[in-house]
């Protein structure tokens, strides 16, 4: 597997960079809105890259794709972002071909993932394939190895323990204010913000601390109601931001903005209260922290939990790697297949040839001729040669690439080229 031959471009590459070596304030600079994955697509497009599939959360950004050089991919990022080259080469990770894919296996599957076994990168890969096939920009290749990164997540969610007890981050927020807050039940709680991380914070508060006194407030209005009917919640207008911040015990920011929406100037209140914010770029202004009765806490701090459960998840790591290599072999089973494909279906078009000739000297030298009789059987006889030679390709014993050649040569193929 050293060359897919999947692709007119010679190397598949995974670039991107993760909350491992780049803090949150230079994930913000690489953060990637709907708006501007939407431009990264049509500039690929235009730019002539044969197929690519992006994500961002609030862990990594990364682009997975077929280029020339990986710099391609890199500066799609940069012109559609606030990063630099120059910041991404400090941070950053560039993977090809096999090492690409192992790497993406991971992300997926929830090894390389802030904290251990959260899934949620999953949804993230299959809206990324989503919206880069609606594009056009989604290859046989990168569309067979989502679905197989998406099988190996499955399977490791029910066959090991990996994801035992809740591991998001939004679940450790709340595991965050239940340790560090008393009386949580009887606190004011402000939830700004109902996107993804947002919704799912909301149902584990309500879940877990069985506080009724949850506010949510979103800029979409409709938005928040939608989420507080579930859950018979309260919900203000935007415009209420400042009020509700000063009537909370507990903030948790959550939206997608770009830069910071809370600052310390928007704090009039004196008591105690504990800011969690959960979003990339950062949405609170670190000058709270200048505020003697406010805590900040960042999403990166919760992933440095470490509890029990947490050393148990571990225990799991070997499961989930041999369920990977087993998905993974079936993948690279797939990707010899299309090495040969091209030189099997342009084996059946030469002998589609001889049959066609054949039948033609046939119905001139026979009279009763049975045309039906002899399109059948010679029908089957081509799929029988076709799929004999496919047998002989798959085996591991024979080297593939002296095969084909000594096909094309045996039968005069046509160089095809390969799709």
């Amino acid at each position: 597997m050293k060359q897919y031959n999947i692709s007119k471009s010679t190397t598949f590459y995974a670039i991107g960079l993760s909350y491992k070596k780049a803090d949150a304030e230079i994930r913000g600079h690489f953060s990637l809105s709907e708006e501007a994955k939407q431009m990264l697509l049509e500039q690929a497009k235009a730019n002539n890259i044969e197929s690519l599939i992006v994500t961002s959360t609030c862990n990594r950004t990364e682009i997975f794709g077929f280029a020339e050089h990986p710099f391609q991919l890199i500066k799609l990022l940069c012109d559609n972002t606030k990063g630099t080259v120059e910041e991404f080469q400090k941070v950053a990770y560039v993977y090809k071909n096999k090492e690409a894919v192992s790497h993406m296996f991971r992300v997926g599957s929830g090894l390389d993932s802030q904290i251990l076994g959260d899934f949620e990168i999953i949804s993230q890969l299959k809206t990324a394939a989503r919206a880069s096939k609606k594009q056009g920009l989604l290859n046989h290749f990168i569309e067979r190895l989502v679905n197989a990164v998406i099988q190996a997540s499955k399977r490791i969610k029910t066959e090991t323990n990996i994801s035992s007890g809740a591991t998001s981050v939004s679940f450790a927020s709340v595991q965050y204010i239940m340790k560090h807050v008393e009386h949580i039940s009887e606190k004011n709680i402000l939830l700004f913000g109902t996107g993804k991380i947002g919704r799912n914070t909301c149902e584990n508060l309500v879940k877990h601390t069985k506080n009724e006194q949850i506010t949510l407030i979103n800029r979409t209005k409709g938005k928040a109601e939608a989420i507080a009917g579930k859950f018979n919640l309260v919900v203000k207008d935007y415009a209420n931001l400042q009020e509700e911040i000063n009537a909370s015990d507990i903030l948790i920011v959550a939206t997608g903005a770009q830069n910071p929406t809370i600052d310390k100037h928007i704090i009039q209140s004196k008591k105690e209260l504990l800011i969690l914010d959960l979003s990339i770029p950062k949405n609170v202004n670190s000058n709270v922290k200048e505020l003697n009765n406010v805590n900040l806490v960042h999403l990166d701090d919760l992933s440095q939990i470490t509890d029990e459960t947490l050393q148990k998840r571990k225990l799991q790591i070997p499961l989930a790697e041999s369920i990977i290599e087993d998905v993974k072999t079936e993948f690279n089973s797939w990707l010899e297949t299309r090495k040969f494909a091209p030189t099997i279906k342009a084996l059946k078009i030469k002998l589609q040839d001889f049959k066609k000739t054949e039948l033609e000297t046939q119905r001139k030298k026979n009279a009763d001729f049975n045309e039906a009789q002899a399109e059948l059987i010679s029908n089957k006889l081509i799929q029988k040669i076709t799929n004999h030679f496919a047998h002989h390709l798959k085996e591991d014993a024979i080297s593939t690439n002296e095969s084909l050649e000594l096909i094309q040569k045996v039968f005069q193929l046509e160089p095809l080229k390969n799709v």
